[in-house]
């Protein structure tokens, strides 16, 4: 039996996943993050508006609000006031836990490459109680490519186009679940590989893969 268990480890997958709209519902948070700078600053932000694109990094949004020379200073006022705003109304999505312990219980790592600020991607971790194996911030699309090559990650998973280009650039298989502002055909067009209904879906998905994964390891070991 323990021979069999390091077996399953060691042909264990590294998975990526993408936090906002993937792992956590970070929209009500968000928005009250954007209520809160507006009326701090007395510029009008649309922060019902702003929750429908989330994915790229803030300062894309931002500049939607402030003018150029201003972006930086609120970016930084932005990820300041976040922990007070965000995190208690931020729910995790369907799922989420159970996708990171399915790849752990395979014996493999889960990794989260996201484009927000690091720590409070980590604060949402923890107070919902998710815990990956690594948390790695400010990746967006192509850049996330670092973070999954450095890890080593066969399959990431993503609700953006963004996240598509990410797993495509570090010839990781590309998992899409249409939780976030992208719907199915979009992230089909864009190149996923596997698109999954949301995150319920996965440890089944998994579970699947991992078996093909090990069958081609063998092979290429043999």
């Amino acid at each position: 039996m323990a021979a069999m268990a390091s077996s399953t480890a060691r042909h264990a997958p590294t998975v990526g996943f993408d936090l906002d709209m993937t792992l956590i519902d970070s929209r009500p948070g968000i928005h009250a993050v954007y209520l809160a700078l507006s009326a701090e600053t007395g510029v009008p932000i649309d922060a019902d508006l702003a929750i429908t694109r989330l994915g790229p990094p803030l300062e894309e949004e931002l500049a939607h609000w402030f003018p150029e020379d201003r972006i930086e200073e609120m970016g930084d006022r932005y990820r300041e006031i976040y922990p007070t705003f965000a995190i208690a109304p931020t729910p995790a999505m369907p799922g989420a836990r159970e996708a990171i312990a399915a790849v752990q219980a395979l014996g493999g790592r889960a990794i989260v490459v996201t484009a927000k600020h690091q720590p409070n991607a980590e604060l949402h971790l923890n107070h919902l109680g998710i815990e990956p194996d690594e948390v790695v911030g400010w990746l967006w699309a192509e850049a996330k490519a670092v973070a999954l090559r450095e890890h080593g990650a066969t399959v990431y998973v993503g609700d953006h186009i963004g996240d598509v280009r990410g797993a495509r650039t570090a010839g990781a298989l590309s998992v899409a679940v249409p939780t976030g502002p992208c719907d199915e055909e979009e992230l089909r067009t864009a190149g996923a590989d596997v698109i999954l209904p949301d995150l319920t879906a996965f440890p089944a998905w998994l579970e699947s893969y991992a078996e093909s994964y090990a069958t081609v390891e063998a092979a290429d070991l043999a």
